[in-house]
């Protein structure tokens, strides 16, 4: 199976945490290095489990993937862009 899966990265309360957003597996390090292995061991134990419950389409499917021949390809948004959700908050938000 080949598959190349986004992964972010983020400084966090001194650490750098590592994000597969699709599958939603994380993992941190304290370098960036150290992320990027945490996340690779992660995603590798992620997908033995998946192996061993016979679930890996099925998964992989419902986070978003396709299979074209060998490959699993993660869908691409015909549109990206940022929305803002304003709230009211104490009180009087639910007088």
């Amino acid at each position: 199976m080949r598959i190349e899966l986004p992964v972010e990265y983020f400084e966090e309360d001194n650490v750098i945490v590592a994000l597969c957003a699709p599958l939603q597996v994380s993992s941190f390090g304290d370098t960036l290095r150290e992320a990027e292995e945490s996340i690779q061991e992660a995603l590798e134990l992620f997908f033995e489990g998946c192996e061993t419950l016979g679930t890996t389409n099925e998964v992989l499917e419902e986070a978003g993937f396709k299979k074209t021949g060998e490959e699993w390809v993660l869908r691409q948004p015909i549109k990206t862009m940022k929305t803002t959700v304003q709230r009211a908050t104490g009180p009087a938000a639910y007088a």
